[in-house]
């Protein structure tokens, strides 16, 4: 064999190794959160040479690092450990690559790792054990709280939202979020990765002067046995609506403010001028007032009178100190 061949069946040699090593892959993520008496879905993809056999011949099992007898699933059941019985089952589509599995009534030794294992039912060669991909699950004894999102303080009249959330790693039984309030509220679910998931409950309602000083509740309900229920309380406060009244009040009562003082400051007035020296006073059917001329001893007084034809005379008395004098003024009008 010469060079150039010794040389083209090393380069081919690299090459074919490379895409055969590369065709049996997993995906799986190796750490796992899981509610104790819950569910958990552990997500798994895988990659085989579809050349050799049809999706539909291959088996699928999930066992034990540790142990590759101790098999937690199996499509034989007889071959599943006892403890794992009926409580796990593939939820993925092995024709689309999703060995992914559920694990029911989780307890709080099903740590793991597990590991996922592909085999050709027709070859008894292709068969592998992705020992290096494994899950392992951290416990969770406890559920969480929900997230409730809300404003404070919400308007009458106008629509209000409150959004309420929980993050869990079981979406083939998802959790029930339900409200203490009546309203419309609507469900959605969604894959926030690495093995999560989120539920969340979107309230919507029309607040009513009732509503304020309230608490609205969101209650969460998980899969399985779980126990308990976790509530999160949230307190509101709704603004009153404007109204016509909320305009007219005010008004009404500056304009009756406003009223009151121009009659109080009237009679102040009029009580003033009353009590002024020198103002005419009713005298027995005339109109009396009395004058004193400034710088001397003498007084003037003025009468005024209505005759039989209808004219009016003005007497002027004057007195004086020094003379005894009077003097008559008549003016006609």
């Amino acid at each position: 064999m010469d060079v150039r061949a010794g040389i083209f069946l090393y380069w081919l040699h690299i090459i074919c190794t490379g895409v055969f090593a590369d065709v049996w892959k997993v995906h799986v993520e190796p750490e796992m959160k899981a509610l104790v008496s819950s569910c958990v879905v552990l997500p798994c993809s895988f990659k085989y040479p579809v050349q050799v056999q049809p999706s539909d011949r291959i088996r699928a099992i999930w066992h034990m690092k540790d142990n590759w007898d101790d098999i937690i699933f199996h499509g034989d059941s007889t071959r599943v450990k006892d403890s794992f019985k009926g409580r796990t089952k593939l939820i993925g589509s092995l024709g689309g690559f999703n060995c992914s599995l559920e694990i029911d009534e989780v307890r709080n030794h099903d740590n793991g790792p597990y590991c996922f294992r592909v085999e050709l039912e027709t070859s008894k060669k292709d068969k592998y054990s992705f020992v290096e991909n494994c899950v392992s699950i951290q416990m969770i004894e406890q559920a969480s709280k929900p997230e409730l999102q809300a404003e404070q303080s919400v308007q009458e009249g106008e629509t209000a939202v409150f959004k309420c959330s929980v993050r869990h790693t079981c979406p083939s039984h998802q959790p029930t979020l339900t409200w203490s309030h009546t309203g419309k509220a609507i469900m959605t679910y969604k894959d926030i990765g690495h093995g999560n998931w989120e539920t969340e409950s979107v309230l919507t309602f029309i607040p009513q002067k009732e509503d304020d000083h309230t608490s609205i509740a969101c209650t969460v309900k998980h899969h399985g046995k779980v126990e308990g229920e976790m509530t999160v309380t949230h307190h509101i406060f709704v603004k009153e609506q404007a109204t016509i009244s909320h305009i007219l009040i005010p008004v009404i009562s500056g304009l009756g403010s406003a009223l009151l003082f121009g009659l109080l400051c009237f009679f102040i007035a009029k009580k003033r001028y009353e009590s002024r020296p020198g103002e005419f006073r009713p005298q027995g059917g005339q109109n009396v007032r009395k004058s004193q001329e400034e710088g001397t001893d003498s007084t003037v007084l003025f009468r005024s009178q209505r005759t039989e034809a209808n004219t009016q005379q003005l007497l002027m008395d004057s007195s004086a100190t020094n003379q005894d004098k009077t003097h008559n003024l008549l003016i006609e009008y």
